[in-house]
């Protein structure tokens, strides 16, 4: 159980110090959130009719959302990299469990990912969005959990592939039609009948809602519903990754 526990502190450890030696990782994956929040987000204020709110406050937790699962998702082009370079091998034959191995790597790319997503949130504020500072530790257990999920979801594609390039066009072809359904930039209830029936099968558009209801105290959907769908989507993506990463041939 101790060897367990250490290769997770471990792979957590090792994830956290690879971020931050890449501080290019870190401005790339804000400057396209920071380019929504000041250009669309302050730019449209006065042209969205958001009720009871402004768009820039409207719009915050979609992009809250859009860089935790960047963030995350895109951190499962490190099991391609580990793979390439000989580091996954030297892992698969250390003597533990490979589910400490996922865990780990989900714990370290969820981490990174929230860091991005704090960041997000500073920046926000200093554009004027209205983020409590009462609200930030349940934000944060709510960005722990959503983060995890993404990163498991990406470690799961990862296992299965062995080419970066590849990896990246997989997972742009997911992600941004999953951000642009998920309510991030409208209300879904004024988007047409078809698109809301997508967004419903969309995991992140209950993330979205759930910052929102986190942030601002309303949403579109029930938060209840919003937290049951996370907590499945991290159990599915995480058994997902645990499966296809004990499938890789040492």
């Amino acid at each position: 159980m101790n060897h367990e526990i250490s290769a997770v502190i471990a792979i957590w450890k090792r994830e956290i110090i690879r971020f931050f030696r890449a501080k290019s990782r870190v401005i790339g994956t804000l400057g396209f959130p920071f380019f929504f929040l000041a250009v669309l987000g302050t730019g449209l204020n006065s042209v969205m009719d958001i009720p009871g709110t402004n768009y820039l406050d409207f719009m915050t937790p979609g992009i809250l959302a859009m860089v935790l699962m960047f963030g995350s998702v895109f951190s499962g082009v490190i099991v391609i990299m580990d793979r390439q370079f000989g580091f996954l091998k030297e892992t698969l034959v250390a003597p533990v469990n490979r589910a400490s191995i996922v865990i780990g790597k989900s714990l370290g790319g969820a981490t990174t990912a929230m860091f991005q997503g704090v960041l997000m949130l500073a920046v926000a504020s200093l554009l004027g969005a209205n983020i409590s500072l009462e609200s930030m530790p349940v934000l944060l257990v709510l960005m722990m959990l959503v983060s995890s999920a993404f990163v498991s979801l990406g470690t799961a594609i990862a296992s299965l592939m062995e080419d970066m390039h590849g990896f990246q066009l997989v997972m742009n072809f997911l992600v941004m039609p999953m951000f642009f359904l998920s309510g991030a930039l409208f209300p879904l209830e004024h988007a047409p009948e078809i698109l809301r029936l997508v967004s419903y099968a969309d995991p992140l558009t209950y993330a979205v809602e759930a910052f929102r209801f986190t942030i601002s105290g309303s949403s579109q959907l029930p938060i209840a519903a919003s937290l049951g769908v996370i907590c499945a989507f991290l159990g599915a993506s995480t058994f997902a990754a645990a499966y296809t990463f004990s499938r890789i041939e040492e």
